[in-house]
């Protein structure tokens, strides 16, 4: 395996939802479309462009916005800087015009009906996520280029290769968890510090640290923002949210103005087991009703597993106690164990299935709150095999292709696994340990491979196939 230099902030994204494969990495591959017609000075002699989607971006496209998010990135729209409550009206006006403008002062034809193919039929070897972009010109010749979401928002240019490597030498190389265990052993220092210094080549420590708090920043207005949307989620499945309402009944009445008081008001109730693990699951719950929403969020890894590690730091500020030193600490083990699963196995659903959404998250999870409780790094690592390993042959079956069922309840389920595999690591002797966390990594690349693609995001089995619901607007 060739060493691979991976940011954490390539691991935690700020994207718009439902999907980091199927929105957000789409939406990337057509700005990269877009930049690389810039680039050949084929821009301005642009005619047309049609989109083929292959796979599982075909299959789940229209309940995960693929079509949606190229649309939006064919026109020059960025997923970080968009504001969500724009891109109805914007894309209604695509849709009605029938054009899309891919630079200032620039207009084609682009009818989504039309120019946008859902292969379902058709899937490309390297990747179940594949799309095409076919671009006519007014003089220059046909050209078309393919991209790969392989997931967390992470893509590939077919034909082009990669090579981080070269560009950035890490202090630390890290591709294994066996890796990051040598370095802590040799140095003596925690997984964050270690993690940490090899942040610094890429930018200033303190931009780190500030980059950091950002991406909390945009977790916990998203969690905020889902504790109080009422309403029914889009798509056509006609799902209720639940956190608002859940949040009124554990708030009982307390008053706040804001979501410092929120969390004083949180505290306030106590530290009883079903009250805590009933705020767990709200604040899960309100992350992925956002991003079922077309809300921002954060991609940690995935947008379907978005919620397990807001809600598992949640739980930390808000009952064991924190500091903005401790929250980026938390992020920054969490963002190394992430890129630890991505070198060994995948972050892909359409590749393994949600062991590698809500799995990896609730791995990620478990050992930045084991660390963050004062766990030793061998411990850390403990809570991370724990959690994945309880987590393997996790299959992907969203009913209707949405990110909602059973995806917004798994991340419940996935934060409060994280706590348990942290209470268990803590409470145990990583000598005794029996599997590592390098081996649950391997096994569950074994079990991706294994596994039937039915249940690999395609909804042609598990749940999207056995529950007799009619879609509205699917």
């Amino acid at each position: 395996m060739s060493y691979e230099p991976i940011s954490v902030f390539d691991i935690f994204k700020i994207g718009v939802g439902p999907s980091s494969s199927h929105t957000l990495g789409p939406w990337r591959a057509a700005q990269s479309f877009i930049r690389s017609l810039d680039s050949k000075g084929l821009l301005s002699d642009l005619k047309r462009i049609q989109v083929l989607l292959y796979g599982s971006l075909a299959k789940t496209g229209k309940g995960h916005g693929t079509d949606i998010a190229v649309e939006l990135g064919l026109s020059g729209y960025d997923p970080v800087k968009i504001d969500t409550s724009t891109i109805p009206g914007i894309v209604d006006s695509i849709r009605e015009e029938k054009t899309i403008r891919p630079s200032p002062g620039m207009q084609i034809p682009f009818d989504p009906q039309t120019d946008i193919e859902f292969l379902v039929m058709e899937s490309l070897p390297h990747h179940p996520n594949a799309l095409t972009f076919l671009a006519d010109f007014k003089i220059s010749e046909p050209l078309a280029e393919t991209y790969y979401s392989i997931g967390g928002g992470f893509i590939e240019k077919e034909g082009h290769v990669h090579v981080a490597a070269s560009a950035s030498q890490l202090p630390f190389p890290i591709d294994s968890a066996g890796d990051l265990l040598h370095w802590c052993r040799k140095t003596g220092m925690a997984i964050h510090e270690v993690v940490m210094e090899n942040e610094c080549v890429w930018r200033e420590e303190q931009a780190v640290k500030s980059d950091l708090l950002n991406l909390w920043r945009v977790m916990k207005e998203c969690m905020y923002k889902g504790c109080h949307s009422e309403g029914t989620l889009p798509g056509g499945l006609l799902v209720r949210r639940r956190a608002a309402g859940l949040n009124k009944i554990l708030i009982d009445g307390r008053s706040y103005n804001n979501y410092e008081e929120w969390v004083e008001a949180i505290r306030r109730g106590g530290k009883d087991f079903k009250y805590i693990l009933d705020w767990v699951s709200c604040f899960a719950l309100a992350v992925n009703e956002e991003n079922a929403s077309f809300g921002k969020v954060v991609t940690a890894p995935t947008n379907g597993a978005a919620g397990v590690i807001p809600a598992v730091l949640q739980y930390f500020i808000c009952f064991c106690g924190s500091t903005d030193e401790m929250i980026v600490d938390f992020l920054l083990t969490a963002g190394e164990i992430g890129s630890i699963f991505k070198k060994g196995a995948t972050l892909s659903a359409a590749m393994g299935g949600c062991q590698a959404e809500i799995g990896v998250s609730s791995a990620m999870a478990a050992a930045a709150l084991t660390e963050a409780l004062g766990g030793i790094q061998r411990q850390t690592l403990m809570a991370a095999e724990i959690a994945m390993e309880h987590h393997l042959g996790l299959t992907c079956d969203p009913i209707g292709g949405l990110v909602q069922i059973p995806c917004i309840e798994r991340n419940t389920m996935g934060a409060i696994k994280a706590i348990t595999a942290s209470q268990l690591a803590l409470q145990s002797k990583p000598d005794f340990a029996k599997v590592s966390l390098d081996a649950v990594i391997r096994t569950m690349w074994d079990t991706a491979l294994d596994m039937n693609s039915k249940y690999k995001e395609t909804a042609d089995g598990g749940l999207a196939v056995h529950i007799p619901i009619s879609l509205s607007e699917c």
